[in-house]
């Protein structure tokens, strides 16, 4: 079998490249981004001076993942704020970047409340500006500690479903540090197993259509030393028939009141077939990933991708600029139509627990999830 074997005592970050930095060269505050449309092929940054470069960056998939959007969106509004521009403006435009994952309103929102709230206080945009940009660098560190927290939590529940250890372990998308500020949500699951000795395998998924599986988790595993074997997605049926899988590990962007999850499309068929097959199935994201507003699954915004990204196929290390052709090579006939949306609706019932930094919900209810963000809510600020 074509796969990656595990390196003992290999703890190194996946890339010693952080995804996301803000920093203050002589010529004016930036936000750093760590291209994640060129990986695996090379790791290059981008450089956002205003809001408009990062909602472009955004859209593209340069930088994604729903922690790692809530902290970008709010940087952005801080970014706008020092920087002068308009920051009604462009809380507005980061907010409305991508619409699925809940966390880029939230921390967009954050951002601009301390922007605001500031600028009532001491009618100064100076210190308005350095309150929005001091929210946002909470929010990144807040969200480390959270990472911690989840992995602490997920490793425990796996130890509880799964006693012994020898985990083989199904994941979709990409949920390690590339989308967080500190290891991840799923993949931080993953990794805290590994360095646990518990992780027999990481099954990667390639997931479809942008091949964020193949191009970014598996570079993260590598990285990190796990024992990983990537495959398509329409393989894990087969892995499952044949009993290799132990438990699925996914993350999420958006999670409804009820407990629906919106996660990489693709995510759905893997917990129907979780549940045929009698493996647990499990969901780890932060409480602001939450969205007591959105009452269902029905009621969540599924992004639908430009067609040419699984009409062609294009060299990662080569920028695709937002819904323009990518200038790869067809794999399709010309003009044919393309359903791609990015995300797709696992049910509640189908989910065998949320782990949260707060804690873990099982069964998934609303009366759950109420309770969980409750007792967020009641925590000391960190």
């Amino acid at each position: 079998m074509a796969d990656q074997y595990a390196h003992s005592g290999d703890t190194k970050r996946p890339t010693e490249i952080p995804a996301i930095r803000w920093e203050e060269p002589p010529e004016g505050p930036v936000l750093v981004l760590l291209d994640q449309t060129r990986l695996p092929a090379e790791e290059v940054e981008l450089v956002c001076t205003d809001a408009s470069a990062l909602v472009e960056a955004i859209r593209s998939l340069a930088v994604r993942g729903a922690p790692l959007l809530g902290i970008a969106g709010a940087y952005g509004v801080a970014l706008a704020a020092v920087r002068g521009f308009e920051v009604d403006d462009a809380a507005a435009a980061l907010e409305s970047a991508r619409p699925t994952a809940v966390n880029l309103a939230v921390g967009v929102r954050r951002a601009h409340s301390a922007y605001q709230e500031e600028l009532a206080r001491t009618g100064d945009p100076r210190a308005a500006a350095a309150a929005a940009l001091a929210a946002a660098r909470r929010l990144h560190q807040e969200d480390a500690e959270a990472s911690a927290r989840m992995a602490e939590h997920g490793l425990a529940l796996l130890t509880e479903l799964l006693p012994g250890g020898g985990h083989r372990i199904l994941t979709h998308c990409n949920t390690g540090s590339l989308v967080s500020g500190g290891e991840g949500t799923a993949f931080a699951v993953a990794l805290a197993a590994h360095r646990a000795g518990q992780l027999r395998r990481l099954w990667v998924d390639e997931t479809r259509p942008l091949l964020q599986g193949a191009r970014l988790t598996a570079y993260e595993a590598a990285r990190s030393g796990m024992a990983y074997t990537l495959l398509t997605d329409n393989a894990a049926g087969s892995l499952f028939a044949a009993g290799e899988v132990d438990a699925v590990l996914i993350g999420a962007d958006r999670i409804a009141a009820d407990g629906s999850v919106a996660n990489k499309v693709g995510s759905y068929p893997l917990a129907v077939l979780a549940r045929y097959h009698h493996v647990p199935f499990i969901v780890v994201a932060p409480v602001t990933t939450v969205d007591p507003g959105t009452p269902d699954g029905s009621a969540i915004e599924v992004e639908q991708r430009p067609g040419h990204e699984i009409t062609e196929i294009t060299a990662p290390q080569v920028p695709v600029a937002g819904a323009e052709a990518g200038g790869g090579i067809p794999v399709a006939p010309l003009g044919t139509q393309a359903y791609n949306p990015a995300f797709d609706v696992t049910p509640p019932e189908l989910v065998t627990a949320i782990v949260t930094e707060e804690g873990v919900v099982s069964p998934v209810t609303a009366e759950g999830l109420a309770e969980l963000c409750a007792k967020a809510r009641s925590a000391p600020a960190g």
